[in-house]
């Protein structure tokens, strides 16, 4: 379904981008990376979906959590 309303794309865009904000949480605790509040903090306030992307793909393979920012 697509919205008309510059209100329901931005609800929508903020829905994609928590979804991307746990799936990153999600990985990097699946491989036992710890995470501090503050990492966790910055993810999830981040609204920017490329930046998210980014992070998705240094989540996969990041020994700390922190490198997701370098």
């Amino acid at each position: 379904m697509e919205f008309k309303s510059d209100f329901a794309k931005h609800h929508q865009a903020l829905g994609r981008a928590r979804g991307k904000a746990k799936a990153i949480l999600k990985i990097l605790k699946g491989r036992h990376v710890p995470v501090s509040e503050e990492v966790c903090e910055r993810v999830i306030s981040c609204t920017d979906e490329e930046q998210l992307d980014a992070w998705v793909t240094r989540a996969l393979t990041a020994e700390r959590a922190e490198d997701l920012f370098v």
